[in-house]
């Protein structure tokens, strides 16, 4: 059985009046990779700065087993002040350890180890955090949004990380891939609860549907029965005696449960697009370089009407600036960028959130507009719109300096949909808006009368958004990729995997002639052997035991999903399904060291 690294029982934290947790539950055994769901503002990041001890509690107990090591990655590191990068990332001065951190900040793209860490961009200071915290080599390992500022090719190296590793892991992402192909278990905080989904991110959209009709069905019996206790009140509002008294209070606790039921609120996004006509953007051979740093060379592109398009390629490589060029934010060095008359940009940047910290929401809003036009013709008013955007009415009256990180977000994307864009520039729009809102966001850009550019890391949502993909590649290259993100992240390893075979046919060639068997030469590595006959047996036994594994896994899976469980049988099952990941992860290993000889 998985012995528990962490335990939480009845914790209770607020900010004022604020409740963030009430009798919050949650307990993480040995080996358990979990991601931690919530809507923006119900206190993820709290919850994980509570159980690092970096923030306090009212009351509850947090029990981490005695003798772990744990690593926390905040969302928003800070280091000392003169530090360089070396020194941020690893403390120590033992070789083993600086050695460690170098290659740790190469793998992750901040090779300077002695610049100062306060000459660093907001992503380069994650990405040192994010190595500090690994080579730590903790058993316990807490991540907020590790995935933040990481282009692709580091977010699936990190995925291949967590994924090999056997640590334990509590981690905040959106970034739903990561999910689903690390985490063995999704814990979902609402309304103050903690629900378990024993399984990865695609079981927990499943089960938690599953959840919701049954929360609605209930919610209609309910509704029924109140409906008639209702009328039984009004009818005798005087009544004496204790079965009276008793349904009473049972009508009075039914009102209760209704008045605080849950609200399954989603923001709806169905603010009407201005016209567009059939001229958007005219690109005619566009360059621009930063010194010696080329961006765009010889480009030319001409955008059409309803198109959706996706921007990939790594840090650096001038995404951002494209964008500001298209925006007359930033000027080419030479080329020409025709612009429709009746383009309407609305343009969701990094850096364009600013709002008065003193100012209400309500106002940040009205400041705008008083009334918003959806797009079936009804107006609403400023205060309807919010309650849309998951801001009920105390909140729209609290200052913008109370609201979470993930609530500016979505108050910042409030504020530029609502002026009926019908060209959407989304420059990394992902980070920091919780998963809920990303699924309506998608949702909302496939409806879209209009233009979309999405620059954006987030895998799953370029998946779902993008047509087609600009790949900046560097050097001003720039390919129009006709198809998603996974259909090129396809092709991309496909085209490689030819290019290093191509690459070794002609170095056996020129090695060994015609025959392409290069001759053995001393101190070469030899092929390995062939499979011997014990060793063919036990690849044999071992795909066996796995299949076996896998459908063990799949129906305690289904078991626990079912939530009808005691408590000790819930217990066991889950430290078995530890058990049977930690022996899948060390068969499947074994079974890869075999195949490399077939």
């Amino acid at each position: 059985m998985m012995e528990s690294f962490l335990q939480i029982d009845g914790l209770c934290k607020s900010f004022g009046d604020r409740v963030i947790f009430d009798g919050l539950t949650l307990n993480i055994a040995q080996g358990e990779k979990v991601g931690l769901i919530a809507r923006n503002g119900q206190g993820k990041s709290t919850l994980l700065d509570v159980i690092a001890g970096n923030a306090d509690y009212r009351s509850g107990t947090i029990t981490f087993r005695r003798d772990i090591k744990t690593a926390y990655l905040v969302q928003t590191p800070q280091f000392p002040a003169g530090a360089t990068v070396i020194r941020a990332c690893c403390a120590s001065d033992s070789d083993e350890m600086l050695l460690k951190a170098r290659r740790m900040l190469t793998i992750l793209g901040v090779p300077d180890f002695e610049r100062p860490v306060s000459e660093l961009s907001g992503g380069q200071a994650k990405r040192v955090a994010l190595a500090s915290a690994l080579i730590s080599e903790p058993d316990f390992l807490i991540l907020d949004e590790p995935t933040n500022h990481l282009d692709v090719e580091i977010t699936e190296w990190l995925e291949e990380y967590l994924t090999a590793g056997r640590l334990t892991l509590l981690m905040v992402t959106h970034d739903r891939y990561l999910l689903d192909r690390v985490c063995n278990r999704i814990v979902e905080i609402d309304d103050f609860r903690a629900y378990s989904y024993q399984g990865n991110y695609s079981y927990y959209l499943e089960k938690r549907q599953e959840r919701l009709d049954a929360e609605s069905s209930q919610r209609e019996s309910d509704l029924n029965l109140y409906r008639r206790e209702l009328d039984w009140m009004r009818r005798m509002p005087c009544a004496r005696g204790g079965k009276a008294r008793y349904r009473k209070e049972s009508f009075h606790d039914l009102e209760e449960r209704l008045q605080h039921r849950r609200d399954e609120r989603s923001v709806t996004l169905d603010v009407k697009a201005s016209y567009i006509g059939k001229k958007i953007f005219e690109i005619d051979r566009l360059n621009k370089s930063f010194g010696d740093k080329v961006i765009l060379k010889d480009f030319s592109y001409v955008f059409t009407k309803y198109e959706k398009l996706g921007i990939i390629g790594g840090n650096g490589v001038g995404k951002s600036t494209f964008l500001k060029m298209l925006l007359g934010l930033e000027q080419p060095d030479s080329g020409v960028i025709d612009r429709g008359t009746t383009l309407k940009i609305g343009y969701y940047s990094q850096e364009g959130m600013s709002f008065n910290e003193n100012e209400r929401v309500i106002d940040a809003v009205t400041a705008i507009a008083d009334h918003i036009e959806l797009d079936d013709g009804r107006r609403m008013s400023a205060g309807q719109f919010l309650q849309k955007f998951l801001f009920p009415p105390k909140t729209q009256y609290c200052c913008i300096s109370k609201l979470s990180g993930g609530e500016r977000r979505r108050l910042y994307l409030c504020t530029i949909l609502m002026r009926s864009p019908n060209f959407l520039i989304l420059d990394e729009p992902t980070n920091d808006l919780d998963i809920m809102t990303l699924q309506v966001l998608e949702e909302y850009i496939s409806q879209f009368k209009g233009c979309v550019i999405a620059v954006s890391h987030d895998r799953y949502f370029m998946d779902r958004t993008a047509q087609h993909l600009f790949v900046f590649e560097g050097d001003g290259k720039v390919t129009d990729f006709p198809s998603s993100y996974s259909d090129y992240m396809e092709w991309k390893v496909l085209k490689e995997d030819e290019e290093k075979a191509s690459l070794q046919n002609q170095s056996q060639n020129r090695a060994g002639g015609p025959s392409g068997a290069a001759p053995q030469q001393r101190g070469q590595a030899s092929r390995p052997a062939k499979l011997t006959f014990r060793e063919k047996r036990e690849m044999e036994q071992l795909e066996t035991e796995l299949e076996q594994l896998e459908t063990e896994k799949a129906a305690l899976e289904e078991e626990l999903g079912g939530g009808s469980l005691p408590y000790d049988v819930l217990q066991a099952k889950s430290a078995r399904i530890g058990e049977i990941i930690d022996r899948i992860d060390e068969a499947t290993m074994r079974w890869l060291e075999l195949s490399d000889k077939c």
